[in-house]
């Protein structure tokens, strides 16, 4: 696919063709090829715990446990007892003492995935129990989050996840600034969308819709009302309008900064894209995570966190003026994409859409996407 110019002048772009988000084999070819192939931000380290602590996770077409060893290190494994393919952890979060065991058959796995006990398996004596443990799954961790990879061979993190926040921020200091990994978890919602995820990136991309939906995020950050997008340029961080305080739904003051935020960051808020299903936001006081997962053609699921200083988060502060800003814009994009979903199958969408020039970086969004799928 390429971002042919369309119409009198070089000034449109074309779009993926509707069914690029209706078409059932289409989003298969994505969860073969992009999610089960790329680095996906998982979970949240801070939320398992201590040994023992899971979250079961779905991408693309497999599930992924993802837990503590003994020793307190993070491991991820297809969530699939080696026996006969029953779900190995059946719930969305947990916590075991010692060992994974199987529902169905009691196969029994230390958190290290070495299949450790199973009916009979005494008898057994010419079994190599090495043999049938647990698949593992690549794993790194950064910005305090688990990212993992289902390929056998997974592509450079640094050049691939790493190098996407230097590319659109100039470096990475810009980003490890606001210290992610130190944060405490304010808060989190989960949305569940129905519409494609390559709808719900297109959206975050560009801010040509800003002025339209938002009213409150253009009260506190007014060159949006222009229409261009916070990832128009690298390094670009929107400033805060003159009269607002802080990164708040009506523009009060917020927390302090954070430490080891730059002078030249303060008072302005950072988007990234990391694909195919990160948006990171960073404001002086705060850092949002949106973390997509794609269950279906017409179904996105994204689950976003407000992160604090620890010490915020500890003392009860009020979050609400804080997080309701950016509850309100998600809530308000994802009603956009979902009111665009239907239309995805129209007779009037089936050669696509068209893009402006300030939406140009969602045309390399499309062709990124087409060159992966084929």
């Amino acid at each position: 696919m390429t971002t042919t110019p369309v119409g009198p002048g070089p000034s449109l772009i074309a779009t993926l063709p509707g069914h690029h988000y209706t078409d059932p084999e289409v989003f298969g070819r994505e969860q073969e090829r992009v999610f089960e192939a790329l680095w996906f931000c998982a979970v949240r380290g801070a939320d398992l715990t201590g040994p023992g602590a899971y979250r079961t996770v779905q991408i693309g077409r497999e599930s992924v446990v993802v837990t503590r060893n003994r020793r307190g290190e993070l491991r991820a494994f297809l969530n699939i007892c080696r026996h006969r393919g029953a779900r190995l952890c059946t719930e969305s979060a947990g916590e075991v003492r010692r060992s994974l065991q199987c529902p169905y058959h009691a196969w029994t796995y230390d958190l290290d995935g070495k299949l450790i006990a199973a009916p009979n398996l005494t008898k057994m004596a010419d079994v190599d129990r090495s043999s049938f443990g647990l698949r593992p799954v690549h794993l790194r961790e950064w910005l305090g989050y688990v990212w993992l990879c289902l390929a056998d061979e997974p592509p450079s993190f640094e050049e691939t996840v790493i190098g996407a926040v230097a590319e659109r921020l100039g470096d990475t200091a810009a980003v490890e600034r606001y210290g992610t990994e130190s944060l405490a978890l304010g808060k989190r919602i989960t949305y569940d969308v129905a519409a494609n995820w390559k709808l719900i990136v297109e959206n975050f991309m560009e801010c040509y819709h800003c002025a339209t939906i938002h009213p409150e995020l253009t009260d506190v950050l007014p060159e949006f009302a222009d229409g261009f997008a916070a990832q128009y340029y690298v390094g670009h961080g929107a400033a805060f309008g003159d009269e607002v305080k802080g990164f708040t739904v009506d523009g009060t003051s917020g927390f302090d900064r954070l430490d080891g935020v730059a002078d030249d960051q303060d008072r302005r808020y950072y988007a990234i894209t990391v694909k195919p299903a990160v948006f990171i936001n960073l404001v002086p006081d705060h850092v949002i995570v949106h973390r997509m997962f794609p269950l279906a053609a017409d179904r996105t699921v994204v689950e976003c966190d407000w992160l604090y200083a620890p010490e915020v988060v500890a003392s009860g502060a009020d979050l609400t003026h804080s997080v309701e800003l950016f509850h309100r814009v998600n809530a308000q994009d994802f009603a956009a994409c979902e009111r665009t979903q239907p239309a995805m199958s129209s007779r009037a969408y089936r050669e696509g859409g068209v893009l402006v020039p300030s939406e140009h970086h969602i045309g390399l969004f499309h062709e990124w996407v087409s060159d992966l799928i084929g």
